[in-house]
């Protein structure tokens, strides 16, 4: 189980400043032996140390425990699995991440400005300086090192921006269009104690079709929308805000295509039945918005086509028996959580 994790870890996506998404698992990762003194992992021929991952893991540690509190390593992930082993893996994927990325710069000839270089050199000495001996001690690293590392996790946003940079597709209004709409839901499923979905059987589903079509009558009589939602819907919330892709296709199709304050028909979808309003068919600002949200998730999927085929060529060896020494611990004379904060505030 730990195995299949780790080898998951590594085809993770970095968590980066420039892009944020994440990738499946396409490799194989073959754990070895025969590693250097302090060496972690290692990607054709990147080397990682077990001083650079304890860099990545504790800052993450200690920014949740800042925004979260140190009671977070009490929980489990999704799979009922302590969350530090969650936090371990995701670091892994992290800094493999930025291996790889480094490494497919290379292929693509992509290095770092002048400006950039200087840049890793003041995010370095601005980190080195702010470690106490007890955080120099531990990671054994010097400003010199720190600063190769900044390099790197430049680099790998460089050859992201490089790879994307020609992706500039022409996005409709309407496909980037968000509209605002009120609906009244009846269901056509409940949840058991355990929080379990129970689909509704026949006669169930026919006393739902009847109470919606109550619903729709009396909004055809003149009776007020707002009035009969309150009496019908099951939904706890009544407005919702959306675009394309984001919700099931039939309530899609028939939100999209009213005008504003223009009331729909019927639509059956896999929760149930639907009467929908529009409040909002158009508002510009979201639609802008929407417009570089579509244009992010293009050039992340055109990015992904490209990693994803280098990856696939690459091979990965971990250290196992010191990837199992690497535990999740608190210090109150390491606290430091500042070296990705460092690098937003002067790489932008």
């Amino acid at each position: 189980m730990r195995n299949a994790c780790v080898k998951k870890a590594i085809c993770l996506l970095i968590l980066a400043v420039c892009f944020l998404s994440m990738a499946s698992c396409k490799k194989k990762i073959v754990l070895t032996t025969g590693f250097e003194e302090g060496e972690l992992f290692r990607i054709d021929k990147s080397s990682c140390s077990t001083s650079e991952y304890l860099v990545y893991l504790i800052n993450m540690q200690n920014m949740y425990e800042n925004a979260y509190g140190e009671q977070i390593w009490q929980m489990t992930t999704a799979d009922g699995e302590p969350l530090e082993d969650g936090l371990k893996e995701t670091v892994l994927a992290r800094i493999s991440r930025v291996k790889v990325m480094n490494l497919l710069a290379a292929k693509k000839k992509v290095s770092l400005s002048r400006e950039d270089e200087k840049l890793a050199k003041a995010a370095a000495k601005q980190y080195y300086s702010g470690l106490g001996e007890e955080e120099r001690k531990l990671f054994g690293l010097t400003e010199k090192d720190f600063e190769n590392m900044y390099r790197e996790y430049a680099l790998a946003n460089r050859v992201y921006g490089f790879l994307v940079k020609d992706i500039n597709p022409e996005i409709s209004d309407d496909e980037a269009r968000t509209i605002t709409v009120s609906h009244i839901h009846v269901k056509t499923y409940s949840v058991d104690s355990s929080g379990n979905r129970v689909e509704f059987d026949d006669a169930q589903r026919k006393e739902a079709r009847e109470k919606i079509d109550e619903a729709a009558a009396r909004l055809e009589d003149g009776e007020k929308f707002d009035v009969i939602s309150v009496e019908y819907n099951e939904d706890d919330k009544q407005m919702f805000l959306f675009r394309r892709g984001e919700t099931d296709p039939a309530y899609e199709e028939a939100a999209f295509n009213l005008a504003s304050e223009q009331i729909s028909e019927v639509v059956e979808t896999p929760d149930g039945f639907y009467i929908i309003r529009c409040d909002n068919m158009f508002d510009r600002d979201e639609t802008d918005q929407n417009k570089l949200t579509i244009l992010n998730q293009k050039r992340n999927e055109a990015f992904e086509k490209e990693y994803n085929a280098f990856l696939g060529e690459r091979t990965g060896n971990l250290n196992e028996s010191a990837w199992n020494e690497i535990h999740v611990t608190r210090s109150d004379t390491v606290r430091t959580a500042e070296f990705f904060t460092i690098y937003g505030t002067l790489f932008q």
